[in-house]
């Protein structure tokens, strides 16, 4: 694997990294409530993005990702948790999802990064371009988890 994609891989693991760490010290109870103003939950947001970067993924490359087709339902696109259900994945399972997401992807494409896939939206045709774009989308949750964090703190 080359430098470039070495760094990029760094990237996804740090910024995952920080995003576990500002979860940390959230209780279950905390990450189920919809502060007014927003329209999610940090549950939802956690969820969420472990199922938006593997369907990026997927998108791109035609592979089947390893997400169950039930996480569509509770964090895909659209959804929220009035979705959930008895069955959606506790905080801590989707915790540990996420702190291993980052080495599955790597062990999956991390020799295949430049590989050539029809273009996908944005013109995305490699791995790398869509881990990208992931990487972006998760700064833009880290955002919310963030305010949402800071206004329930201000509650308390």
């Amino acid at each position: 694997m080359d430098r470039g994609h070495e760094v990029l891989f760094e990237q996804l693991t740090a910024y995952r990294s920080e995003l576990l760490g500002v979860v940390a010290d959230i209780s279950d109870a905390e990450a189920e409530i919809i502060p007014s103003g927003f329209n999610n939950n940090i549950h939802w947001n956690l969820g969420h993005l472990y199922t938006d970067q593997f369907l990026w993924l997927q998108a791109l490359t035609g592979e089947r990702q390893p997400i169950p087709a039930e996480y569509l339902k509770w964090f895909g696109y659209g959804t929220n948790p009035a979705d959930f259900t008895e069955l959606t994945p506790s905080l801590d399972e989707l915790k540990t999802l996420l702190r291993q997401q980052p080495l599955a992807i790597r062990q999956t494409y991390g020799e295949r990064m430049e590989e050539v896939f029809p273009e996908t939206e944005m013109g995305m045709f490699t791995v790398s371009q869509v881990l990208v774009r992931t990487i972006f989308h998760e700064g833009l949750h880290l955002g919310a988890i963030l305010a949402i964090k800071r206004h329930l703190r201000t509650l308390q």
